[in-house]
């Protein structure tokens, strides 16, 4: 089991920056793949960014692309979302996630959220125009 911890939402004004964190316990060992999501009201859930565990490459969603930094420090199971010139439309709660399969490698399973085995809570995100 995977245990995953966000924080660092809040309210910002249009333009403004967040840095969200998800630390991760448990059997974190076995995370090959680490994605944040999120979900606007009355929407469903979408893929946000995705960083591989190790070797450390990122993906975007063409919509953060610019403007949003996934990272992760493998050594205090953390992964963190630098939001940058933040847009209204970004308003949503976000949500981290775990994959744990070592056969998904392609950006086709870092993108789809069923792939994912573990989230966490969500951490709520509101941006003012």
């Amino acid at each position: 089991q995977v245990q995953l911890q966000e924080s660092g939402g809040g309210l910002v004004q249009a333009g403004g920056s967040l840095r969200l964190s998800c630390a991760a316990s448990g059997r974190t060992f076995g995370s090959r793949t680490l994605g944040w999501f999120r979900q606007p009201p009355g929407k469903e859930r979408e893929f946000v960014a995705a960083i591989r565990v190790s070797g450390g490459s990122t993906y975007y969603a063409d919509s953060v692309k610019g403007r949003f930094t996934i990272s992760r420090d493998n050594a205090n199971n953390t992964v963190y979302l630098q939001m940058n010139n933040l847009k209204p439309e970004d308003t949503a709660d976000y949500y981290c996630a775990a994959d744990t399969d070592p056969y998904h490698s392609s950006f086709y399973y870092y993108r789809s959220r069923g792939e994912y085995d573990y989230w966490g809570q969500g951490t709520q995100v509101t941006v003012s125009s």
